[in-house]
This record gives C-alpha cells, sequence and structure tokens, in this order.
C-alpha cells in the first residue's frame, strides 16, 4: 500500500500484519501442541483474545484447520502432536498455518531448506500451486538457484543487500549467475522488468 511502516498505528501496523504471512526455515511450529493448534495459529490475528485462548483447549474452526491439511496431503495428521512429524509434514503443516491466515502476501524464507532434498521439490510445487491458486502474492528467498528459475516468473539475485539483477528466469545465464557469485563491486545493469 505504499505505507510508511513507522509512522503507523499499532492497531494499523497489526491489521498490516494480518495481510502478510510467513512460512519460516524452521517452521516454527510448537513441537507440544497438536498439529491443528498448530496449523489454527494462523486465524490468531483474527480472533479475538477470549477465543484464541478457548482455541487451546477446544480447538475453534476445525473444519478450516481440517481443509487446509487436506490441501497439503496430510488431514489425517489433523491430531497428531507435531513433535511427531516428519520434516516434510511439518513444513506441509507451517504452509497450512498460512492458508488459514489468508494472506494477501506469502513471504517463504528458505522454506525448502530444512526438508529432505527428495522433497524439495516437492514442497515448491505445493507452495507456487496454493499460492496461485488462492490468488496470493509468493516472494521466497532461496539459495537454491535451479529452484528460483524453475518455479518463479522473475528472479532477483542480491548480494550483500545490493540487487546484482532482477530478470525473468530465461535471461539469467551462466554470465550473470557468475557476477552474482563473484562479488563484482559495480553490479551489472538491471533491466526494466514488467
Amino acid at each position: 500500500d505504499g505505507a510508511d511502516l513507522e509512522s503507523l498505528s499499532d492497531r494499523r501496523l497489526r491489521q498490516l500484519r494480518r495481510r502478510i504471512g510467513t512460512v519460516y526455515q524452521q517452521h516454527n511450529l510448537v513441537p507440544q501442541l497438536r498439529v491443528i493448534h498448530n496449523v489454527l495459529a494462523g486465524r490468531l490475528g483474527h480472533w479475538p483474545l477470549p477465543k484464541a485462548l478457548l482455541s487451546l483447549l477446544s480447538p475453534q474452526e476445525r473444519a478450516v484447520a481440517l481443509t487446509a491439511l487436506q490441501q497439503v496431503g496430510i488431514p489425517e495428521k489433523l491430531f497428531t502432536r507435531t513433535a511427531h512429524l516428519s520434516g516434510g509434514q511439518q513444513q506441509r503443516v507451517a504452509i497450512a498455518r498460512v492458508l488459514v491466515q489468508d494472506p494477501d502476501v506469502i513471504l517463504a524464507d528458505e522454506p525448502i531448506s530444512s526438508v529432505d532434498p527428495s522433497l524439495g521439490r516437492t514442497i515448491m510445487e505445493l507452495l507456487v500451486h496454493l499460492a496461485d491458486r488462492h490468488h496470493k502474492t509468493l516472494v521466497a528467498n532461496l539459495h537454491a538457484v535451479s529452484f528460483a528459475l524453475d518455479f518463479f516468473p522473475r528472479v532477483v539475485g542480491f548480494r550483500q543487500g545490493r540487487v546484482v539483477f532482477d530478470l525473468p528466469p530465461a535471461a539469467v545465464s551462466d554470465k550473470v549467475l557468475a557476477q552474482l557469485y563473484a562479488g563484482l563491486e559495480t553490479p551489472m545493469m538491471v533491466p526494466e522488468y514488467t
């Protein structure tokens, strides 16, 4: 929206935070809780405090949680303790949590770094598919360049906090990547991307 975050009131800042969901590298789940509680944590920004507290004892909006878990392929884990899940299943719970939050934008911070490499592609396919299906903007931070090139219509290369390139995947050549990883003092020209 172009709003200056530092000038926003607390209420307006909370409203803005509800519109941004994050899938974290380490999932940020509570392992002692059941999956349903971790998924419904995505609803906390929408609930009044009494409903949030009640949901710890008796999960509220169970159908919402179950629908999200069906979309990520693990509905049978609804009442499983989160600590008993594999890394890939935990990442799916984190994605389900973002789905129930229903943000406008999903930020994915290295969403495949803590899962088995063989599951990385599956998780990325799921994340991109769900963002597209739900009409969400997906921004992912990935160190695996091949995944960025395979899954996104736009790739931005950063080095030391500066943009080195901003290109469609087809324009990201070995030469462009060499410039990124060589750490050149002068970044290459950033073409206009539409």
